[in-house]
Formats: C-alpha cells, structure tokens, sequence
C-alpha cells in the first residue's frame, strides 16, 4: 500500500474484495481504470449502477433477468418447458447454452452444499427445484460441476424428488472430475450434455 495515496490504497482495497482476481492482476487492473479516459471510466461506472438496478433473479429458474422482462428461458415458447437443466451457477447455464444443443429450461442453484464454507441446501434454490417438478416435468437434467460438493448437491436433490418415475440424467463423463463448465470447451460440453445417463 502507498501511505501518500489514500485514494488509490482505497480503491486496492475495495478490487482485493473481488472474487477471482488474481492478486498478479490486482495493479494491472488498477493502472487499466486509472489510465482510462474521464468520460469512459464515467460510461463504465454508470453501466455497472444501472446493471445492479435494472438486473434481477427470474422468479422461476433464478437466472439474471431485466426488471419488467421477463426471463428468456422460461418464457420462451420454444424452450421445452419439461426439461429442467440444473445448473450451479450463470456462468454454466451460457456454458451449455452456447454449444446450442439444449432446448429445455435451466434452474440456477446459486452454487453446491459445501459444510466448510456454510453452504447448506436452505442456502440455495433447492426447494423451489422440487416446487417447479410436476406431472408435465419429463426430465431433470443434474448438470452440476464434477466435484465432491457438486455431486454431493446432485444426491441431495435426487434425495428430495416426490416423484420416484421422474427420468433424472446427469452429464456423461466427458466433463473432467474437479472441473468447472465455465473453463471448460464447447465440443466437450455438448458431448457430455447430449450423452448424459440416468443419475
């Protein structure tokens, strides 16, 4: 830190509280704002201000949505509304979106039951995932990263569906044991979505 530069220690602090920022990058990052121009760090702040009003979770899948928009997932008529995509985050919902193979609905968790850090399943959206299964839900696709918390979340929910006849599938093994879906390439991806087993 610099004892003459409150401001920029200030703003050190606050980019330090940003998740996967490497700290290799923290000063990079830094000197990129502070080299920008006036009216473009003015368009940077005001677009992330109008993000955090204007962005909502969907009611249904718990997927980012504009306010007064509705989620295009669940409200698209194309989408095959008895196929429900579980997914731990965002970030693995457009993983699989873009490899343009999935025409069903998702539902964001919010993350994977992990004790340690005090994620339990009242911390995520499980329970509104078993409110959403009816008699028209076909398939429930388990698409959950291929670690220990990430099965282990998969386990709970199949421990948690009312209806026992329910096809639930998970992701074939072309995913990697210990990966994320975000890092992970378009093919393999689409491979292991449309050569999912039964869970």
């Amino acid at each position: 830190m610099h004892p003459d530069l409150p401001s920029l220690n200030a703003f050190l602090k606050l980019l330090q509280q940003v998740p996967y920022l490497a700290s290799k990058n923290l000063y990079r990052v830094t000197a990129h704002f502070l080299n920008m121009e006036p009216q473009r760090a003015e368009k940077f702040c005001q677009a992330l201000l109008e993000a955090k009003q204007r962005i909502t979770k969907c009611a249904i899948c718990f997927s980012w949505q504009e306010v007064n928009y509705p989620c295009s997932w669940c409200s698209a008529s194309a989408r095959d509304q008895t196929v429900i995509c579980v997914v731990e985050s965002w970030q693995e919902l457009i993983a699989i979106e873009k490899t343009g193979g999935y025409t069903g609905v998702y539902h964001v968790l919010g993350g994977a039951i992990c004790p340690l850090e005090g994620i339990g399943p009242e911390q995520l959206t499980i329970e509104p995932l078993i409110e959403r299964l009816n008699n028209e839900t076909t398939e429930l696709i388990l698409a959950t990263n291929q670690t220990p918390e990430g099965q282990a979340t998969a386990a709970y929910i199949v421990s948690k569906i009312p209806n026992k006849q329910l096809l639930v599938s998970c992701l074939a093994r072309g995913v990697p044991v210990g990966s994320s879906l975000e890092y992970i390439d378009r093919l393999t991806v689409y491979k292991a979505l449309s050569e999912r087993r039964p869970f």
